[in-house]
């Protein structure tokens, strides 16, 4: 039987048994406000993720830092608190 590959986009994979944390982005000028889900891989990458388009991949990071600084041009917001792979 023939399958087919219905995954959105490959990035999920990446990062599917090496995820380090989980961060959750606003934008509060939108109503409801939109959200961006940050996650960081053991290798320090970064990965953003939209929600709203089943997860979809939107773009990679070499560091956290370069993540942070793209989320704050386009006036994203984190939410307090982080999700560590060690707390789950």
């Amino acid at each position: 039987m023939q399958t087919t590959d219905t995954t959105q986009s490959p990035a999920p994979d990446l990062v599917k048994d090496n995820w380090n944390f989980l961060e959750v982005w606003i934008d509060p000028m939108q109503s409801p406000p939109y959200i961006l889900l940050l996650l960081g891989d053991k290798t320090k990458v970064c990965y953003v993720f939209d929600p709203a388009k089943h997860y979809g991949f939107v773009k990679a990071f070499q560091d956290y830092e370069e993540a942070q600084l793209w989320l704050l041009e386009d006036e994203y917001e984190p939410l307090e608190g982080r999700l560590s792979s060690s707390a789950v």
